[in-house]
């Protein structure tokens, strides 16, 4: 999933490619995306692009004072292509959503594809005057890079639940999902399953610590990219997420896992958790 750095160099991408174009014809390739009627996408056409911005992992162009907002999901993507093909897409098949063409003031048709891998199809597209519009962005908590120390303390302390639930929780937080915060809360040296309201203030700090090194890096690492490396980016920047089996960088011990029905996490015993390993809750029912 495109999570708050990834969504920030998507928002830097089309401000460097896409600001000062006018928009083109827009092909629906799935309807089920679109998540607004009024305006029609179709309003966008022969409108100028001049911003993009970021809300939590939600992506947006303004048009013109009218915004295309895109929320990827979990299996979604965006794509630029400087050779589109000219000819609309058959509606339903493979996993193009949107195509949005552009001209530019140097005489270029370039474009960019909305895409979902998967069957579980999520993406989803608003049209919309204000950002504040969309129902997820007006839900959303503050921005997990402009949140400060005393806040973040604030949040945690307010929050019930453990600490790794709380992290991905949007309304509290915004921008960061599970990649991210296996990540923090292995610099952290943090358990998934610690609470979050009884954290010690060492161990808050550190949190907060944490979180802006994780994710000023990884934005780092991800703006200036082009838009088809940022998930190999993203991926060759993990130290515990993805890396199921594999020896943790920091101490050497294997790199455990924590499953569920449909998403999963990783953590060093070690550095994590006093050398205790978590219960896996896959494994667990299956055990019943």
């Amino acid at each position: 999933m495109p999570e708050l750095p990834e969504v920030e160099a998507l928002a830097q991408f089309l401000r460097e490619h896409a600001v000062g174009a006018v928009v083109g014809r827009i092909d629906v390739a799935a309807l089920s995306a679109i998540k607004t009627f009024d305006p029609p996408v179709t309003a966008l056409s022969g409108r100028d692009v001049t911003g993009a911005g970021r809300w939590g992992k939600f992506l947006g162009m303004d048009c013109g004072g009218l915004w295309l907002i895109t929320h990827l999901s979990r299996a979604g993507w965006l794509r630029w292509a400087d050779n589109p093909s000219a000819s609309p897409p058959k509606p339903g098949r493979g996993p193009l959503a949107l195509r949005v063409h552009f001209f530019t003031p140097e005489g270029a048709t370039p474009a960019f594809d909305l895409t979902e891998a998967g069957t579980r199809k999520r993406l989803a597209v608003y049209i919309v005057h204000d950002p504040a519009e969309v129902p997820g962005i007006a839900r959303l908590g503050p921005d997990a890079l402009a949140v400060t120390e005393p806040e973040f303390a604030a949040i945690l302390g307010a929050a019930s639940g453990r600490i790794k639930n709380v992290l991905v929780d949007q309304t509290v937080l915004a921008g960061i999902g599970n990649a991210y915060s296996d990540e923090i809360l292995h610099t952290a040296r943090i358990s998934p399953f610690a609470t979050a309201k009884t954290m010690p203030a060492a161990k808050m700090s550190a949190l907060y610590d944490a979180l802006r090194a994780v994710l000023t890096d990884a934005v780092a690492r991800s703006v200036g990219q082009d838009a088809a490396r940022l998930k190999g980016e993203k991926r060759s920047g993990m130290r515990v997420h993805g890396r199921t089996g594999m020896p943790c960088p920091v101490c050497g011990d294997t790199v455990r896992e924590v499953s569920f029905t449909d998403r999963s996490f990783q953590y060093c015993p070690t550095c994590q958790t006093g050398g205790k390993i978590l219960a896996d809750r896959r494994m667990s029912r299956l055990l019943k």
